[in-house]
């Protein structure tokens, strides 16, 4: 711990000899000794306790970890179906936004009869409004899913509560 050799050792005894004489150096090295041990356990006391911290700390992290996993996993089935129905709609915009084969010829054909004239904006006006006619009714839809199944779970819940 200090790292001190024998003969070091040997001159510390020979000076506290000469300094405090032979009848109170017994009791100097007993004190010394007691001193020692009292800084070395509270030394391992410290340890100890700095180790159950760090493991009750991991522990904690860990816990708060798997807690929210467990809180993802445990959704109720309601918000999984909305959530899913949320995803399903995302989707379906996406496609509507998507032309399909026929659309796509009207569109060359409206474009290149518009770039002929250079001056009529309508098949972009068109596609904006077939735009925004989908998407409506996309959400029209999901309004109606979704009220639907409100008032299907809410007699459920009125019912399980009584």
């Amino acid at each position: 711990m200090f790292d001190i050799g024998f003969s070091e050792l040997l001159l510390v005894l020979v000076i506290g000899l000469i300094v405090l004489g032979p009848e109170r150096l017994p009791v100097a090295v007993k004190t010394i000794a007691g001193w020692v041990r009292v800084l070395r356990s509270l030394a391992v006391n410290v340890q100890s306790e700095l180790a159950k911290e760090l493991k009750l700390q991991e522990l904690q992290d860990s816990l708060k970890k798997m807690e929210a996993k467990a809180d993802l996993q445990s959704l109720s089935p309601e918000l999984k179906a909305s959530m899913d129905e949320l995803r399903e709609a995302a989707e379906s915009l996406k496609k509507s936004y998507q032309l399909t084969p026929e659309e796509a010829k009207e569109l060359e054909e409206d474009e290149t009869h518009f770039h002929s004239l250079e001056s009529d904006p309508v098949p972009e006006q068109k596609l904006n409004q077939y735009r925004e006619q989908v998407t409506e009714k996309k959400l029209e839809e999901i309004s109606k899913k979704s009220t639907k199944q409100n008032t299907k779970q809410s007699p459920e819940k009125s019912n399980s509560e009584h």
